[in-house]
């Protein structure tokens, strides 16, 4: 099977998939060059309410597929920065759903995204110790602003794996389920947020991830939006609201 991101959309759940079973769904450099523009494609797209990323079958990414590392160093990093930026920066909340491997690269993605979910068993590590890499500044100081700095030295001086429960833990990951429970938690917990208002799940995350310069800018959004009028009489009526900023 040809190296691919897949996606879908349902029920306002936009699904991307990371396909390369034959590498352990590692990352190839097309891979990495084509998800800036899916996310955009999916970002304007109004029926999205929220993303999933992960991987096909039993593993989330192990990483960048190694034999693509001979390509000049500083283009593929630049690659990768620029597909974990694209999604760090998706304006609708983003769910990361690991089973198996996260490493490397797969570990860079999942940080990225605003939540992450793990299967029992599933594993994590950032390796570029092991190959003499120096990780980006970016996803340097946004795994530390993940899961504090002592964890991000452990992680990255070591590049050793870590299992779900410390990855829980440590802030890695939300929510660790049983074998068998990923999907039906993460189809349950999107359903939530595709009710919710993404005028407050917009500016929560750009607030959250460290914004400052756009108070005014959320002040005007929410005077200008029938969301909190909606939301109050839904609340007074006692029936489920029905948001509609950004559609």
């Amino acid at each position: 099977m040809e190296p691919q991101l897949k996606h879908s959309v349902a029920d306002g759940i936009a699904t991307v998939v990371i396909t390369n079973p034959a590498k352990r769904n590692a990352m190839t450099a097309g891979m990495w060059r084509a998800l800036p523009g899916l996310l955009g494609q999916l970002a304007a797209d109004p029926a999205v309410r929220a993303l999933v990323l992960t991987g096909a079958g039993d593993t989330f990414c192990a990483g960048a597929d190694i034999s693509t590392l001979r390509e000049p160093g500083d283009e593929q990093q630049s690659l990768a920065v620029r597909a974990e930026d694209a999604l760090a920066a998706f304006p609708k909340p983003t769910l990361a759903a690991v089973r198996g491997f996260c490493v490397g690269g797969g570990s860079q993605l999942a940080a990225a995204c605003d939540l992450r979910f793990a299967e029992e068993g599933a594993r994590f590590g950032v390796t570029p110790a092991k190959l003499g890499i120096v990780y980006p500044a970016s996803s340097t100081r946004r795994l530390a602003a993940l899961v504090g700095p002592a964890a991000a030295k452990y992680l990255l001086f070591s590049g050793e794996l870590i299992d779900s429960e410390r990855a829980l833990r440590t802030g890695l990951v939300e929510e660790v389920l049983a074998v068998g429970e990923l999907d039906k938690r993460v189809a349950e917990f999107t359903r939530v947020l595709a009710s919710r208002s993404l005028l407050t799940q917009a500016a929560a995350k750009e607030f959250a991830d460290g914004r400052t310069d756009r108070d005014a800018h959320w002040a005007d959004e929410a005077r200008g939006s029938g969301d909190t009028a909606e939301g109050v009489a839904a609340f007074l009526e006692r029936r489920p609201p029905r948001f509609t900023y950004g559609l």
